[in-house]
């Protein structure tokens, strides 16, 4: 028997692909899409989907590109960011819906940022959690030398070969990334990331990223909010300050005071709250 008062993981078909996307909610809410990011699924939301459902929204979370088992390509170039923002229109349209509200973290606040900004008639707002417009953290990146510091596990990550690294020894740099107080469920992520093929096209997204020109990304005009954590190992202030620079539509800076990264997970209540103030402050 279909219970309404549960989630529901429903299979989009998208150009080929079928993504797993996790809804929530009254059919006829207004809709807002969570992104996630690396190297989670849709159950990095668990916590932050019941309060925004219980809201009167209608809540999808998908499990991106290399993440649903029925769309994950092997080859780089499939991960590039014209294909990642291709596939949120493409869930988008085959769920009926014209523009939504999106939430990305980490990787997905990367994607969101791009179909922000260069399909903003498709977004009523955008929230980005942790990662400042392409923009901004392209201008951190040559400029601060801190955000140098703290991305420089990028180039390991783009490396063929490094997802056997990360799961030597039980996977031991994998879980080290979480910490140890973050509220990750590490076991889950292991479940669907922790054997070498399956990560390795997570680890693509990072591949990619050379075949991309995220400097070149427009300003974005749909009203903003971007939530930056004091205590990001991956993020620095630079670029979370430079952002506002990058966005010409109303924003908003909002900072999370002892909070790691993974933002959704070590303050799920409080992330649920604003976004659902800022989509309440931006009806139209």
């Amino acid at each position: 028997m279909h219970d309404e008062n549960r989630p529901q993981v429903h299979e989009v078909g998208v150009g080929g692909f079928t993504f797993e996307v996790t809804v929530d909610g009254p059919p006829e809410g207004r809709p807002i899409l969570l992104l996630h990011g690396f190297p989670q699924t849709s159950w990095s939301w668990r916590h932050v989907i019941p309060p925004l459902a219980a809201a009167g929204h209608r809540v999808l979370a998908m499990d991106q590109r290399g993440y649903s088992p029925k769309a994950s390509p092997d080859a780089v170039e499939q991960y590039r960011g014209e294909h990642l923002v291709s596939d949120v229109l493409g869930v988008l349209d085959a769920s009926g819906i014209d523009s939504v509200d999106v939430v990305g973290h980490d990787w997905g606040a990367a994607v969101a940022w791009q179909v922000a900004s260069r399909h903003p008639t498709r977004v009523r707002t955008l929230t980005a959690l942790s990662v400042p417009h392409p923009g901004a953290f392209t201008e951190a990146l040559r400029v601060d030398a801190d955000q140098r510091r703290r991305s420089a596990y990028m180039r390991d990550f783009a490396t063929p070969g490094f997802e056997h690294t990360l799961l030597a020894d039980g996977a031991a740099k994998l879980r080290a990334l979480f910490g140890h107080d973050a509220g990750v469920d590490v076991e889950h992520v292991l479940s669907r990331v922790g054997t070498a093929p399956v990560l390795r096209r997570a680890l693509n997204w990072y591949s990619a990223q050379s075949l991309d020109r995220p400097a070149t990304t427009p300003a974005t005009d749909v009203p903003t909010l971007h939530v930056w954590s004091d205590q990001d190992i991956a993020l620095g202030e630079y670029g979370a300050r430079a952002t506002e620079r990058y966005v010409t539509g109303p924003y908003e800076l909002v900072t999370l005071h002892g909070v790691s990264h993974w933002i959704p997970e070590h303050a799920p209540a409080q992330t649920a709250e604003l976004i659902l103030r800022h989509v309440a402050d931006r009806e139209r």
